[in-house]
């Protein structure tokens, strides 16, 4: 049984069917989720120790952070949807479903990342993920190109990235990442 509930709404915005993206309940739920969320990760904040660590900051003070801060970003949701809905809210632009060649490229960028960043380091792991990841992204707007010179170009673009990232946290910051060598600069 297709039924379609029509609810009131501003005049730019459209009627759609119950359980769409503009359905007022649905943008409700999605604000409720995201308070729970914010509550879920408030809560598993206060599992991590307090003690303060290398610069005199707590290992729970960004989880305290973004919990906080999608509690307000909550309640503003909240307030849109109890007020007609997400009115700046723009019409789908997107593929109808998921590109599944570009989730694979992406996923094993970030699993060849996890098992290889203990052997390769850091900066060669991350570079790694880059490139895969960057293959998702260009497979998923039709722009894959599988030439060696462009994963060569993405691979020192990820390195790039990459190796300020693991200078600043060795070098500046004194946190352990695993490098190449034992020199710790790569």
């Amino acid at each position: 049984m297709n039924q379609k509930w029509k609810f009131e709404m501003a005049e730019d915005q459209q009627v759609d069917e119950a359980g769409s993206q503009r359905d007022p309940r649905w943008q409700m739920g999605v604000s409720l989720g995201v308070l729970a969320l914010a509550l879920g990760l408030g809560l598993g904040a206060r599992t991590i120790s307090d003690f303060a660590g290398y610069g005199g900051v707590a290992p729970n003070f960004l989880p305290w952070v973004v919990a906080g801060l999608l509690g307000v970003c909550s309640l503003f949701l909240l307030k849109e949807a109890a007020q007609g809905g997400f009115r700046e809210m723009g019409d789908a632009d997107g593929a109808p479903r998921g590109h599944w060649a570009g989730f694979v490229w992406v996923s094993a960028g970030l699993l060849l990342n996890a098992w290889l960043i203990t052997s390769l380091g850091f900066i060669l792991s991350c570079a790694l993920c880059y490139v895969l990841a960057i293959r998702g992204f260009r497979s998923a707007e039709d722009h894959l190109d599988l030439r060696l010179r462009i994963w060569l170009q993405d691979a020192l673009v990820g390195m790039a990235i990459s190796a300020p990232v693991f200078w600043g946290f060795t070098q500046l910051l004194a946190i352990n990442l695993p490098g190449l060598g034992n020199t710790g600069w790569i």
